[in-house]
């Protein structure tokens, strides 16, 4: 299997990258290619909401990144995408990259939108620094899964985990209930 995992997390040896980590390993373990994006790597504009990409089915800006984010995630078999909670959202530049993606995730028709990404997988993790159970109940880490799973919805992804975990500035370190909950989602894309 292919399997892409795109790190919105600015910080490379936090929670949410040390979870998603942890879903790499269980992934080459069984022989997958994996590829880590981390989203503050990468070089991409804001759209401009000009909606022309609908139409032409490319974006209209100078190329960047997320075109090659894109044919990433159009040649995987699975999508793992984590973030940390940012005002109960996911943070700004994974926003800004999906912004940029949603030609090539779903298509404009008549009636209803067509998700271009019908038959992948998707797990869905988030942390939030708002103790457990106030971090799904008041939205926090919660409110970035929501978001995340708006973006797989339209674009069709089939999501078989999620993992929220709250209370990170207190607790900062992942316990070994954490980290089997990260190994029971990876063995969910099987």
């Amino acid at each position: 299997m292919n399997i892409l995992i795109i790190n919105g997390s600015p910080r490379k040896k936090g929670n949410i990258s040390q979870m998603l980590g942890i879903m790499r390993e269980e992934a080459e373990k069984k022989g997958d290619k994996v590829e880590t994006i981390y989203t503050n790597d990468l070089q991409v504009k804001p759209c401009i909401g000009c909606m022309a990409c609908r139409s032409k089915g490319t974006c209209v800006l100078v190329e960047d990144d997320s075109q090659r984010v894109l044919k990433l995630l159009q040649d995987a078999d699975a999508v793992i995408l984590g973030a940390p909670c940012y005002w109960g959202n996911i943070p700004g530049q994974m926003k800004l990259l999906f912004d940029r993606l949603v030609y090539g995730m779903m298509r404009d028709t008549p009636r209803f939108p067509e998700p271009l990404m019908k038959g992948k997988k998707c797990i869905l993790v988030s942390t939030s620094t708002t103790p457990s159970p106030w971090n799904i109940l008041f939205n926090q880490s919660h409110g970035a899964v929501k978001a995340m799973r708006e973006i797989c919805r339209y674009a069709g992804f089939k999501i078989v985990a999620t993992v929220e975990r709250g209370g990170t500035a207190m607790h900062p370190d992942l316990t070994d209930k954490d980290k089997q909950r990260c190994r029971k989602a990876a063995a969910a894309l099987y």
